[in-house]
């Protein structure tokens, strides 16, 4: 696939997986990838900060064996070598990762996600050419160390106004609230443990991806 095929791809999203195996009740990064694609995730994000290189691209070349298999986006997190190397889908950054324009000039073809903590950032990141941003942390978070004040669901509405791109909302997300947010129009929701801390992984995956669907058919665009 071509970038512009990855964007088309991505528009499909709904829930939007994120690994984090210290958090996954005992069970591997692989487990839980098999898990969220039976549950219908069409894509997962490889995320292990303390993994060393070898280690992740090995763990990386696994993941995209599978997630070529069952035709859902793979994501890198923070490292475009390994996602370069492995042939993923795309790379996600953060504001004190590689600068987004030197990381597209050296993978035009992958889809470049940015974490965004207020609508300065993410207009900065639309402008410099992101494919998607992430906002967040919506709600307290203990996934990411120095994760900072959460943002609150209100926050979402404002920064969606001033997007042509797509948004994906995270931090703190799980069963209890996830309607509040999407009730302030997020339509595609990124989460770490109210998906690989869940008893039955496939079964989080599929009722929370139906409750993305059923309000997404009441919001007026697909970004």
């Amino acid at each position: 696939m071509n970038r512009n095929d990855r964007k088309i791809r991505f528009l499909d999203v709904d829930i939007y997986p994120v690994t984090c195996e210290e958090l996954s009740a005992g069970r591997s990064n692989l487990e839980v990838l098999e898990a969220v694609i039976r549950g219908g995730a069409k894509i997962i994000q490889l995320r292990e900060k303390d993994h060393p290189s070898r280690v992740l691209y090995e763990l990386a070349l696994r993941f995209r064996e599978i997630t070529a298999r069952a035709d859902v986006l793979l994501i890198i997190n923070d490292r475009l070598d390994i996602a370069l190397a492995v042939k993923a889908d795309g790379v996600h950054l953060g504001q004190d990762d590689l600068p987004l324009i030197a990381a597209r000039k050296m993978a035009p073809e992958l889809l470049i996600g940015i974490s965004t903590h207020s609508l300065e950032e993410a207009l900065q990141a639309q402008a410099d050419g992101a494919d998607y941003i992430n906002i967040g942390p919506i709600f307290p978070t203990k996934t990411k160390k120095g994760a900072g004040i959460s943002l609150g669901p209100d926050a979402i509405t404002p920064i969606k106004q001033k997007l042509d791109i797509p948004f994906t909302a995270m931090g703190g997300i799980n069963e209890s609230n996830i309607d509040q947010v999407l009730a302030k129009g997020a339509n595609r929701v990124a989460m770490v443990t109210a998906i690989t801390q869940a008893p039955d992984i496939a079964e989080s995956a599929m009722s929370l991806k139906k409750r993305i669907r059923e309000s997404v058919l009441s919001l007026p665009s697909k970004i």
